[in-house]
């Protein structure tokens, strides 16, 4: 009888770290009221952003940044949910 244990099961390609959640941040765009502009907000205010609607989103992993991409309307989701369209990829170190 062979009493060894028994290998380990196959762990995901890539390692188990690969099965592992991660938040993804999507910037639209940044605004940079003073406070006295901040303090005067209010519901259906209009805050606007140092980007165009056709301008890359960029997608975040902290705070280091991991790709560039197009907001489109999620072909398949509920109607009017949000999708980004990858069009630059970070592989090492992150984009400039």
């Amino acid at each position: 009888m062979d009493d060894s244990p028994a290998p380990p099961a196959a762990a995901p390609e890539g390692g188990p770290l690969r099965a592992v959640p991660i938040e993804i941040t999507i910037v639209v765009g940044r605004a940079r009221p003073s406070v006295g502009e901040l303090l005067t907000l209010d519901q259906n205010a209009v805050l606007p952003l140092d980007r165009g609607v056709d301008d890359p989103v960029e997608l975040y992993v902290g705070d280091r940044l991991i790709a560039r991409g197009e907001l489109q309307e999620h072909a398949g989701g509920e109607p009017g949910q949000l999708a980004v369209r990858l069009t630059e990829v970070a592989r090492t170190g992150g984009l400039g």
